[in-house]
């Protein structure tokens, strides 16, 4: 076997095509764009501003590939939380012990190398992105912006050394066994009570203005949160862009209390239902293809849902799950899921299980000392 650091424009062709071959027969597997997995790896993503990147690949004797895998250090999670972490992510292999373990001796030394003291993953690249493996849960295609893996995985990051370091739990529910009753009746005791308090969906002729509000309640709600690390302005702006054209208005709602913005919810159309039927190249016969399919989506996922701590206890969760998820209703979305939740996080367990979410899913993040 040979093992080589990325370097050349072909070693990250063949490092980004990889997965597609690997996951080519099995119909769970939603495959990204593969033009935006390039800008994903390129200087237009805002991340790399901040932060340190080596990609590896493993060959065989024939010279095809048998995996890769990316060691990452992210500056600003290291100044954010005061430790010294790296990161390896965008892991893919092949059921081979020997190949894995060759990826992962790559991926250490050259963190180590750098002064890390630990390291954390799968991160792709961090945790406001692609985060964790799947480690129980069904064998169905992931929701958007969440990972797919194969079972034998999680085997293949033990061998290397790497212990749970945390846990994130997804739910799933049908919209139409939310207790949208219950949540009507709440919502309206909560405007009563409180007439500071409004919710609106966004606007997406002011996406930008609307990004900064959200942005700005994101990184007040969600600072205590295990893994967290506040997103750049650039990261900001970078995300929208990618938002903007899948984004359904009424799903992402905003909470004010008077002019202050306050808490909000981000629920977005399940688009890997349409990406499967593509398979990563957005050709103009594929483009239709997909806008096809995504008009007759049927799936969400609330991505985050988020309160300013000075604004908890005043019911204002309870009215943006009610004014999203009624939404979803009325737009004919069926299944709903809730992710990720961090398996400590006893306020959002709760809330999942009012909203009649089911736990079905289990992603594990792995860490290992150096």
């Amino acid at each position: 076997m040979e093992l080589a650091q990325v370097k050349t424009p072909d070693e990250l062709k063949r490092f980004i095509e990889f997965p597609y071959a690997l996951y080519k027969k099995d119909p769970n597997w939603a495959p990204p764009l593969i033009s935006e997995m390039r800008e994903m790896f390129s200087d237009k993503n805002p991340f790399w501003k901040h932060s340190e990147k080596a990609l590896f690949l493993v060959s065989g004797p024939g010279g095809g590939t048998l995996g890769r895998i990316a060691a990452i250090i992210d500056e600003n999670h290291n100044r954010f939380h005061g430790e010294k972490c790296g990161f390896f992510g965008f892991f893919e292999c092949g059921e081979d012990a020997a190949a894995s373990r060759i990826l992962f001796g790559a991926a250490l030394s050259f963190l180590r190398s750098r002064g890390m003291t630990i390291v954390r993953g799968p991160m792709n690249p961090s945790t406001n992105d692609e985060c964790g493996l799947l480690v129980e849960g069904p064998g169905e295609p992931a929701k958007i912006m969440m990972p797919y893996n194969p079972p034998y995985y999680a085997d293949l990051i033990s061998s290397a050394g790497f212990y749970k370091a945390k846990d994130l739990i997804a739910f799933v529910t049908d919209t139409g066994r939310v207790p949208a009753k219950r949540l009507s009746s709440i919502s309206e005791r909560v405007l009563k009570r409180n007439p500071a308090i409004s919710v609106r969906p966004i606007n997406k002729d002011d996406f930008e203005n609307e990004v900064k509000i959200i942005m700005d309640i994101y990184n007040a709600a969600w600072e205590k949160n295990w893994g967290f690390v506040p997103f750049t302005d650039d990261e900001i702006f970078y995300m929208a862009g990618k938002l903007k054209h899948i984004v359904d208005p009424g799903l992402l709602q905003i909470a004010f209390y008077g002019r202050d913005p306050a808490g909000f919810i981000m629920t977005l159309p399940d688009i890997n239902e349409a990406l499967k039927k593509i398979r990563g190249r957005l050709t103009p016969l594929a483009a239709l293809r997909f806008f096809y399919y995504f008009k007759k989506i049927k799936s969400i996922r609330v991505l985050t849902m988020g309160v300013k701590k000075r604004y908890h206890q005043m019911g204002i969760e309870s009215l943006l799950y009610y004014r999203s998820l009624k939404e979803a209703l009325e737009k004919g979305y069926k299944e709903c899921e809730f992710s990720w939740v961090l398996e400590d996080n006893v306020m959002m367990m709760r809330a999942a299980d009012m909203l009649s979410g089911k736990a079905y899913k289990r992603y594990r993040i792995f860490e290992k000392s150096l």
